[in-house]
């Protein structure tokens, strides 16, 4: 069996899942992607290479692996993209979360049935509570749940959390305060779309944070946040970082963040604030809109 514990985002990390880049099947059709940010590369004939991505994914691997974390890789289903482990799982508290994704998502979960298959206590959210890993966030006594409202819902193709995922949430993980907050999505600018919550937010260290304000739908919202934290813990990104993936680290412990080499600014912030950054060049993966955080899914982290 595989115990499962994640309370936050942030304590040491003992166990998890990190996507493949095998057999993705090519470039896709523009009518086959699901984020503007894949769409733009696509027409600019930029998209990455299986090769590079896999190069990249190995990287992480290893810096996880120096760690002491046991890493478990999904089995490779021909033809699909497998990077994004964080959206079709995730672990709260000592309970596994399968929710039903997009269509065209829902066989990435047959990569990870060997591992679903160890864990004891496996909660299946009904197909209408729709919900993505990468805007579920734990945070100690509460859960950050980036969302969309059934208009936006319906509109959108990068909507990906529903009103009824928040409720799920609300009453399944009592001993949680559940804050949702709505987030601006566009399928076509990448600028101007928040895909989920950890493209716009996370926390990092033991009470510190990354924000975009232009990721959130109400400006009450990321000011929440930033209060949440305290003005002088949280590190404000511009739309250009945010376009860049800059708040999608992802955190081995309090004291040690993977984070993207290119993130000049941002790196040099967690260093001021004690970290230990472990830098590498995630710079395709970012070509689809997702890097460290949506690329790992934490199965368990270490509590006293």
């Amino acid at each position: 069996m595989i115990t499962v514990k994640v309370i936050d985002e942030t304590a040491p990390l003992e166990a998890v899942i990190l996507g493949i880049a095998n057999s993705m099947g090519g470039i896709p059709k523009i009518e086959e992607t699901y984020d503007p940010k894949s769409k733009e590369h696509i027409l600019a004939g930029t998209f990455p290479k299986e090769a590079d991505l896999i190069s990249e994914m190995d990287q992480v691997a290893k810096v996880l692996e120096k760690h002491g974390v046991k890493v478990y890789r999904p089995n490779s289903i021909s033809e699909l993209n497998q990077i994004f482990a964080r959206d079709i799982a995730f672990v709260i508290q000592d309970k596994l979360v399968v929710p039903c994704v997009t269509p065209e998502r829902k066989l990435e979960s047959d990569g990870i049935q060997f591992v679903i298959d160890q864990v004891e206590n496996v909660l299946l959210p009904d197909e209408h509570e729709r919900m993505e890993g990468g805007d579920i966030m734990p945070w100690r006594d509460h859960i950050f749940v980036g969302y969309s409202k059934a208009e936006d819902f319906d509109k959108y193709t990068v909507s990906r959390t529903n009103e009824a995922a928040v409720d799920y949430l609300k009453k399944t993980f009592t001993d949680f305060k559940v804050k949702s907050f709505e987030l601006n999505k566009s399928d076509n600018d990448p600028l101007e779309n928040a895909l989920h919550l950890d493209c716009c937010f996370q926390p990092v260290g033991k009470d510190k944070a990354v924000i975009y304000r232009g990721g959130f739908k109400k400006e009450e919202d990321a000011d929440f946040l930033i209060n949440f934290f305290g003005k002088d813990n949280v590190f404000e990104i511009t739309k250009d970082e945010m376009y860049e993936m800059n708040s999608n680290f992802f955190s081995i412990s309090p004291e040690i963040v993977i984070s993207d080499s290119s993130f000049r600014r941002l790196n040099e912030q967690f260093k001021k604030w004690g970290l230990t950054v472990e830098e590498v060049k995630y710079r395709e993966t970012a070509k689809m809109e997702g890097l460290l955080r949506c690329s790992t899914m934490p199965l368990r982290r270490k509590y006293e």
